[in-house]
């Protein structure tokens, strides 16, 4: 059995469901669909969920919404109005829109989670009218009934365990299974959401609880690409990579999927296939356990992302001194910021954070308590700061990698502030300047791949 996830791309009006529901036709081990809400349909078009958060914040501020209202609607009837579905099925979709104001949230951030989940749950409800018009006998897997179960946090919900219990009495059906993404239900009934790419993660959790073989995942690119193809024209795609690989590359930039959204698919151990709605003959790109891979090349996919920055503290014989990164820690803690890696030296180290969660304030008052704590001999905030990952499970076979990767740029005279390889052996993080970023990636894809070096 097959679980099959649609973006949001593929679910933007009637011509789009066309093509889904030959997807879903054209094998029979499709039994379960999870989808997203409807994307744009040309360019300057606007996605639904963006919709919902406008009419959320016209709600909010006290402003006039019924224009808003209108065009969600609007969104929705012409897919009706394609198919030819009963008056109630566009009755329900419109009642459901215009009662949201009218509904009881606990605070603001539950308001708009509740908001923004109807753009999944009425577009599977919509999906699943046009499956049974057609002749295909599908059920509506509303969240709240089945037990999708997810934690209290409003916009960044996380599954709890009971739902893989509760979807598990779903295995093997025998009509097809509707189920919107994004969202759940919290233990005291009202709507969370996920965090961006929160649709993946559904269909991640449902390939889990329905012990699906494969979890397909339709979006709208052929495959998944072994550098970014906004920074190298024609790359190479990638027929099949391990989890980890993937999981590497999609903390570094990597956008085919959110890094948390497989992790469900990972526990379980079943193979994910990236594929392409508009080119569904293509096979895509397979994505699988380590223990079946076998690697044919040293480098899988180079990728960088310039969204942190750095902490650098200098202090002599700092590598002797007790409870220093103790107290550093602390500070963190007490401005509830998390760091990503600490690289050292006896008398330097430094903290590479996620530059999302600052402020320039906060940026301020942080460095100045540090300064204050642990008075260092130097400390720079270094907020021009880039990773590069080379990944790869054939990295393990080869002594020559790192030289591999310096050479190219020391030769471009691109400087390197850190180097980090993991105890798995399948990652090399660099850290550079934002400005050097790009050319460093196109410089490492150019060596490994143009040059298409195998392992030895």
């Amino acid at each position: 059995m097959k679980v099959v996830k649609f973006g949001g791309s593929s679910l933007a009006d009637a011509d789009h469901f066309e093509q889904i529901i030959k997807i879903i036709k054209s094998d029979p081990e499709r039994k379960a669909v999870v989808v997203s809400a409807p994307g744009t349909r040309f360019k300057g078009d606007i996605k639904v969920t963006d919709l919902l958060i406008k009419y959320a914040n016209q709600f909010l501020n006290h402003e006039p919404f019924e224009n808003t209202q209108t065009e969600i609607i609007k969104r929705y009837q012409a897919i009706a109005d394609h198919f030819q579905l009963p008056e109630n099925v566009m009755e329900r979709i419109a009642t459901t829109i215009q009662s949201l104001p009218l509904q009881t949230y606990s605070d603001d951030e539950f308001l708009m989670a509740g908001f923004k989940a109807q753009g999944e749950y009425l577009n599977a409800f919509l999906l699943t009218a046009v499956l049974n018009k057609i002749g295909m006998p599908t059920q509506f897997m509303d969240p709240k009934e089945v037990g999708f179960l997810v934690s209290d946090n409003a916009q960044d919900a996380h599954v709890l365990d009971a739902t893989y219990a509760n979807l598990a009495q779903f295995r093997n059906p025998e009509q097809h299974l509707v189920f919107p993404g994004f969202f759940g239900f919290t233990e005291t009934g009202q709507i969370a959401t996920f965090s961006r790419g929160g649709s993946d993660i559904t269909g991640s959790i449902v390939a889990k609880g329905l012990d699906a073989d494969v979890y397909e995942n339709f979006t709208d690119v052929d495959a998944i690409y072994s550098v970014d193809p906004r920074m190298v024209q024609n790359p190479k795609s990638i027929k099949v990579m391990t989890y980890r690989e993937m999981r590497e590359l999609s903390y570094a930039g990597f956008s085919v999927f959110h890094d948390e959204a497989i992790l469900p698919a990972i526990e379980a151990q079943i193979p994910i296939n990236v594929r392409n709605t508009n080119h569904p003959d293509l096979p895509g790109t397979m994505i699988v356990p380590e223990r079946t891979f076998k690697p044919t090349g040293l480098v899988t996919g180079v990728a960088s992302s310039k969204r942190f920055a750095a902490l650098y503290l200098h202090r002599y014989l700092l590598n002797k001194e007790t409870g220093f990164t103790l107290k550093l820690l602390q500070i963190l803690y007490k401005y509830n910021i998390s760091y990503e890696h600490m690289p050292s030296g006896i008398d330097d180290l430094t903290i590479i954070f996620d530059k999302r969660q600052f402020t320039p304030e906060l940026i301020e008052q942080m460095c100045a308590e540090i300064q204050e704590v642990l008075n260092p001999d130097q400390l720079e905030w270094i907020n021009d700061y880039a990773i590069i990952m080379i990944v790869g499970e054939g990295m393990q076979k080869s002594p020559h990698t790192i030289e591999d990767i310096i050479r190219p740029l020391s030769d471009h005279e691109i400087k390197i502030h850190m180097i980090n390889q993991g105890a798995s052996k399948i990652a090399i993080m660099l850290g550079t300047n934002e400005s050097d970023a790009e050319q460093a990636v196109k410089l490492v894809y150019q060596h490994f791949f143009d040059n298409n070096r195998i392992i030895d």
